[in-house]
């Protein structure tokens, strides 16, 4: 497989990071119908594990069989597949090789009353299982935020050692910050920085508003304006902005459940904005499948324009 110019400069951002690494990363780069574009679309599967089976998979019961996930990642072409550890060992065997996989190894669930998330898988668990990455959640503003960031150090740290890449969710919340705050356009960027700077290689954030919501930032923004912050793309230039100058990948989730035409206005406002891409759970997967794949295929043709 030859890498297209635009994966090798994207290689390149990564500057400390052994061979097995930047093979794993090229993996995801180059997989599905968007490979060596510079773009990204990835399932990520974890929803049973954060809101219960029946809230994630009930509308679409065919989602409750781990195998569905790996088939639909695969038909619609996607760039990887996230799972926690069990979803991906239920068709680890079966869909060896055919795409991509990322082991999410730390969860929350909803019935916990704290911001925090156990670490449920290992890095020897990822290498075992043939995964090119691994996926941690963080969540800034959360009491627990620097224990979590401690356990991602170490866990990178192995990863990497291990040529294994590293995806971060970074979702801000806690006691200081209230439903506003965890979109606001200064607390996303900053979120997505922090990720940068704990070793991310690919960031996942949710699509920022046009909110400011930090005090001691206000005067920043009020003296150095983000050009077009009344347009998604002009917020997600921000943050691209924000991950190393736009030399770190960054993806943006699909939230709760929206319409067709509000998944398709959000791609295109992360296309033109200089994202990589969009990392969609429940707004395909809750979907019937030939109704999610039509709408994989037109968030990908948006990408591809």
């Amino acid at each position: 497989m030859q890498l297209t110019p635009k994966v090798r400069e994207i290689l390149g951002w990564y500057e400390s990071d052994n061979p097995g690494t930047k093979a794993n990363l090229s993996r995801i780069l180059m997989e599905g119908k968007l490979g060596g574009t510079g773009r990204l679309v990835i399932l990520p599967v974890d929803q049973g594990f954060e809101h219960g089976p029946a809230r994630s998979f009930a509308p679409n019961p065919a989602a409750y069989d781990p195998r569905y996930h790996f088939e639909l990642a695969i038909e619609a072409g996607l760039n990887a597949y996230a799972a926690p550890l069990g979803m991906i060992e239920a068709g680890a065997a079966t869909y060896a090789g055919a795409i991509p996989t990322i082991l999410k190894v730390n969860s929350s669930n909803s019935l916990s009353t704290t911001k925090d998330q156990a670490v449920t898988g290992t890095v020897a668990d990822a290498l075992r299982l043939g995964c090119s990455a691994i996926g941690f959640t963080i969540y800034p503003g959360s009491e627990y935020q620097f224990e979590m960031m401690e356990e991602l150090r170490e866990l990178a740290e192995e990863a990497k050692a291990s040529g294994l890449a590293v995806v971060v969710w970074s979702y801000p919340r806690g006691p200081n910050l209230d439903k506003t705050a965890e979109t606001a356009l200064d607390i996303c960027a900053y979120a997505a920085h922090m990720a940068a700077l704990l070793g991310a290689h690919i960031i996942k954030v949710k699509p920022p508003t046009e909110a400011i919501s930090l005090d001691a930032a206000k005067k920043t923004y009020e003296k150095s304006p983000v050009p077009d912050i009344g347009t998604l793309s002009g917020r997600i230039a921000h943050v691209v902005q924000a991950c190393f100058g736009g030399r770190r990948l960054v993806v943006f989730s699909g939230g709760e459940a929206g319409t067709t035409d509000s998944m398709l206005d959000m791609a295109r406002g992360i296309h033109a904005g200089g994202g990589n891409g969009s990392i969609i759970g429940r707004n395909t997967f809750q979907r019937p499948k030939a109704e999610a794949l039509k709408l994989l295929s037109d968030i990908i043709g948006i990408y591809k324009s």
